[in-house]
């Protein structure tokens, strides 16, 4: 037996008991007559003590420890003298009476701490030693965590968990898929699921009214924090459902997961419909813990000689409290922030609403007092406040305003720690318009049903009709990120083929590509929906981060590379010519 306890387990009531402990050496700290050791494994760290005038062969091996030398020891427990308070197994410390060193370490590229020294690229190659750290270990266990309970809130509402393939057909809406050749099937490819989408609809139509599955999906596109090749769902799908059922019940599955992990309690989750949330955010995500809505300024400022507002088509501001205080350097460092391309405003206007009730502005040539004093009072601005203001197009200055609240919020230190604010974000537009393509793009995915009252107008509107259209979708999103997105499907053929002719698809091309959903359609389905949660986003919103790297074991790099197994390579030339990869050569030729 290589251990009785953890380390992370004995307490001062287990003074006085024989133990055997396993672990990492964490720190040795040698004092001359006496050598201390902190001995880790998952559980925590426990304090070593060895004693030269006890045992000076055994001290003498103790010196001889490095960091992350694998050891199993014998010893007695013991209160500590200098008591930690920091650390759960503090009050008490081991008095090693025997020792075996089963496995020496090389010194590792970075410590093993808390806070490291080591780089991002360097903790990705050594992974393993990075997984050691306290932090990420608590990540993973959090994760594991909350997949169970997951599970548990699932199964009481008598859901089943289903699994569905990993090799299935590529097709090129959506993202780009990662593809696999068949050795079997010359010249023919799986792709790896963006989601489980079509097969928990086939499920559905099965007979499965209650599907789940804690699932891996894959998609080749660039990534970002909360993005990576591989990520996982919480894949979930009913039948003979409403969307208001579908709310409640994953409504309260947020809530049994912040409560059973977290110890917090939510009121029911505001709703807002996706045209609220453009009007009032600039954005279908609005963090709301706190406020700076947009306030459209267009009657009180056009037409007054200011050439940028007079030609905008918005005119749109915030307020953002307490930033009055602003110097002119800070001043013009957000004006240049928001002239960066990933923004792409050109040129910030600012008014300061004094403490003393007077106001200055970066246009006071063109808008005297009593015009910035109407301003502040229609954005409700305080003295002391700061009102922001973007002009131009409509669509895209929303957008950059959004970008200038979230950044003025993080600046003011109005994101805090441990404050969530769900919403649920609904009605949104079935089908976007794309100016350069010339065609519609399906906003959520092509089989999202329209609302019941829109389908009339779907099946026999008009060119115009149709970029009007409402969907049943609805987005959860906390403390502005997207935690979850679903809706209702459409499980009528004919709705169906039309929505995809709608998206350009020939008849041709949506038989090739989904004949086997339409074809499941004509025996009988269910009208049904469901919704995927982003878990490792989830993840990462529950512990106030924004990567999902830190609670994905092996994640990928920015690259898109596994820097521990070095992947994606090479594969061997034999491997090629078993996959017959020159036929589709070949096959494009022709």
């Amino acid at each position: 037996m290589y251990r009785t306890h953890t380390c992370g387990e004995l307490r001062i009531s287990d003074v006085g008991k024989e133990v055997k402990l396993s672990g990492w050496v964490q720190s040795p700290r040698d004092f001359g007559g006496m050598t201390f050791i902190d001995l880790r494994d998952r559980y925590g760290i426990t304090q070593l003590v060895f004693n030269m005038d006890d045992d000076a062969v055994l001290c003498e091996q103790a010196r001889k420890l490095g960091r992350e030398f694998v050891v199993s020891v014998t010893g007695m427990v013991r209160e500590r003298s200098n008591k930690n308070p920091n650390r759960a197994t503090g009050d008490i410390e081991i008095e090693v009476q025997a020792m075996d060193v089963l496995n020496p370490s090389k010194v590792p590229p970075f410590t093993i701490e808390d806070d490291t020294d080591g780089g991002d690229d360097l903790r990705m190659k050594y992974r393993y030693l990075d997984l050691r750290r306290s932090p990420v270990q608590r990540n993973i266990i959090f994760r594991s965590n909350l997949a169970l309970e997951t599970r548990k809130y699932l199964a009481g509402q008598g859901f089943l968990e289903i699994e569905t393939p990993f090799l299935i057909k590529s097709t090129p809406e959506g993202a780009r898929d990662f593809v696999v050749p068949s050795r079997m099937n010359p010249g023919q490819f799986y792709a790896l699921p963006q989601s489980p989408q079509t097969f928990k609809q086939i499920l559905m139509v099965s007979g499965f009214d209650r599907y789940f599955q804690i699932v891996k999906c894959f998609r080749d596109e660039d990534l970002r924090a909360d993005r990576q090749p591989e990520f996982t769902q919480i894949d979930c799908e009913m039948a003979f459902i409403t969307q208001e059922e579908i709310l409640n019940t994953f409504e309260g599955l947020t809530k049994y997961l912040f409560k059973t992990i977290l110890g917090l309690d939510f009121q029911d989750f505001p709703r807002m419909s996706y045209d609220e949330a453009m009007r009032r955010f600039g954005s279908d995500k609005p963090d709301l813990r706190f406020g700076m809505e947009f306030n459209e300024l267009n009657a009180l400022t056009q037409n007054k000689g200011f050439g940028v507002f007079d030609s905008a088509e918005l005119v749109v501001g915030i307020a953002a409290p307490g930033a009055a205080e602003f110097t002119r350097k800070q001043l013009d460092e957000l004006t240049e922030w928001v002239k960066r391309p990933q923004i792409g405003a050109k040129g910030l206007v600012y008014v300061r609403c004094n403490t003393d009730g007077t106001f200055k502005s970066s246009v006071d040539k063109f808008f005297d007092e009593a015009a910035l004093k109407g301003w502040a009072e229609k954005m409700g601005a305080q003295p002391g406040d700061m009102i922001l203001i973007l002009a131009g197009e409509e669509e895209k200055t929303r957008k950059q305003l959004n970008e200038l609240r979230l950044e003025m919020g993080r600046r003011l230190g109005l994101m805090k720690a441990g404050d969530f604010k769900p919403l649920w974000v609904v009605d949104f537009p079935l089908l976007e318009w794309d100016e350069d393509t010339q065609r519609f793009y399906a906003m959520h995915h092509p089989f999202t049903s329209p609302k019941k009252e829109d389908v009339p107008r779907m099946m026999n509107g008009d060119h115009e009709t149709m970029k009007n259209l409402r969907a049943d979708a609805y987005d959860l999103v906390i403390n502005g990120v997207e935690i979850g997105g679903g809706s209702i499907r459409i499980h009528d053929r004919g709705l169906q083929e039309k929505n995809f002719k709608l998206l350009g698809f020939t008849p041709e091309e949506a038989e090739a590509q989904f004949g086997f959903l339409m074809g499941a359609f004509e025996y009988g389905a269910p009208p049904h929906g469901g919704i995927a949660f982003g878990f490792d986003r989830l993840c990462a919103v529950m512990n106030g981060q924004n990567s999902i790297r830190d609670f994905i074991a092996f994640p990928k790099n920015n690259m898109g590379r596994d820097m521990m197994i070095d992947a994606p390579s090479d594969i061997h030339a034999a491997q090629l010519e078993e996959l017959n990869l020159e036929l589709v050569k070949e096959k494009e030729k022709k």
